[in-house]
């Protein structure tokens, strides 16, 4: 009678750091689920544990209270977004198309749709967000812009790209009105996005190779137009 191997189990004690990490990670995907399915005001710790199958206690120690852990899920979504975008060798082009099929996305619309619906009654978590966004992609931007030739204007030219990059298109998918655009789509709404403000030639800048940019909606489908309201702005 052959005997069996004996089985062996891990031992309890302090979780890993990859450990953490999924942990940390699960307790975030339950509270982002949560707050764009009912409000953030309206989701509880108890709630977010429950969804994340873990105790109050393990969220008060990852993050701390509720804002924390609506915090941390924004700068979450920054990070993983700047992982790819800040990489030394992307041009601005690269970095603009980027920014919009990350902002443009189900889920970062998601995320917005629900700080402009708690903003008034959480202040701080709005500023909060806005630190751990916009105010990123801002500064990327404008850390690209300084190695060219409008490196006195980068901060206030990246601005008024970011705002660009968003535009009329980002409105429409706040209101459920289109889809997310597609990469090739995204690319050349920010090639109009930097023609528009005179950076389709700026070094880190690729060419167009040609193609005419497109007057159409910007869609899934379609290729992207930036509405004549943020021409005049600009110009």
């Amino acid at each position: 009678m052959s005997e069996k191997p004996a089985r062996t189990s891990r031992k309890r004690g302090r979780p890993t750091e990859v450990e953490r990490a999924e942990r940390r990670d699960q307790i975030l995907d339950s509270a982002v689920e949560l707050f764009t399915a009912h409000g953030y005001g309206r989701v509880t710790i108890d709630e977010i544990a429950s969804a994340a199958r873990v105790t109050k206690r393990t969220i008060y120690t990852y993050f701390g209270d509720k804002a924390e852990v609506f915090t941390a899920a924004i700068e979450r979504f920054r990070l993983r977004a700047l992982k790819d975008l800040a990489r030394p060798a992307r041009s601005i082009e690269d970095v603009s198309a980027g920014i919009i099929q990350v902002l443009h996305a189900d889920d970062a619309v998601g995320m917005h749709r629900l700080m402009i619906s708690e903003c008034q009654q959480f202040p701080e978590l709005a500023s909060n967000f806005y630190d751990s966004g916009p105010r990123g992609y801002v500064e990327l931007l404008a850390s690209i812009l300084t190695k060219t030739s409008i490196a006195e204007d980068a901060a206030q030219v990246a601005e008024a790209l970011f705002g660009l990059l968003l535009g009329e298109p980002h409105r429409r998918r706040l209101l459920g009105l289109s889809p997310a655009p597609t990469k090739d789509a995204a690319r050349l709404y920010a090639l109009e996005a930097l023609s528009l403000l005179g950076l389709d030639g700026a070094p880190g800048s690729r060419s167009p190779n040609g193609r005419r940019h497109s007057s159409g909606p910007v869609d899934a489908q379609e290729e992207p137009r930036i509405p004549s309201a943020a021409r005049t702005e600009v110009d």
